[in-house]
């Protein structure tokens, strides 16, 4: 169980570094892709809801402690999309292609909501994403294209990763 959590926490630095040093830097994008929501969505949903809130806790201090945001931001509303997706981790098929779409779709119109709602109890936190703008339809589409890949790329570790076969369990 403890080599799954630090395996995860190792995957979600990496790519945190690879996102905040390399992607960010990439001038010619209108937003950037979020690939740590993306690898913590499949840890949710291999894992459940408690992985789902370590992974998206740990991804959202990484992301804040990387990039300057205020602490504790990335944190509250990953932690949040984390343990939602993981409620239908054991009922949901995101083997496939499709699905996978639909989730990173549905996760990132779900990150936008929960920015949106932070802004309304902190005034100071300015929503950064507005509906219709073209970095936020971006990074909805690339998201949700990428997020088939990145599952596939992520099920390589699975036997790693995956709380049951860590503990015995087929």
């Amino acid at each position: 169980m403890v080599k799954s959590y630090l395996v995860s926490a190792l995957i979600l630095l990496c790519v945190a570094i690879i996102e905040t040093a390399i992607i960010s830097n990439i001038t010619f994008l209108p937003a950037i892709p979020d690939l740590l929501l993306i690898c913590s969505i499949y840890f949710s949903l291999l894992n459940g809801r408690g992985m789902g809130e370590f992974s998206g806790f740990l991804s959202g201090f990484f992301i804040d402690f990387l990039s300057g945001t205020p602490f504790g931001f990335n944190c509250i509303f990953r932690t949040i999309i984390g343990y939602v997706i993981g409620w239908f981790g054991s009922s949901i098929n995101y083997r496939g292609f499709f699905i996978p779409i639909l989730i990173g779709f549905i996760a990132t119109l779900l990150k936008v909501f929960l920015i949106w709602m932070i802004s309304l109890f902190f005034p100071a936190v300015s929503s950064v994403y507005s509906i219709v703008s073209i970095p936020f339809l971006f990074e909805l589409v690339v998201n949700a294209l990428l997020t088939p890949f990145i599952f596939k790329i992520l099920s390589s570790f699975d036997r790693m990763t995956s709380l049951s076969s860590s503990e015995g369990i087929a």
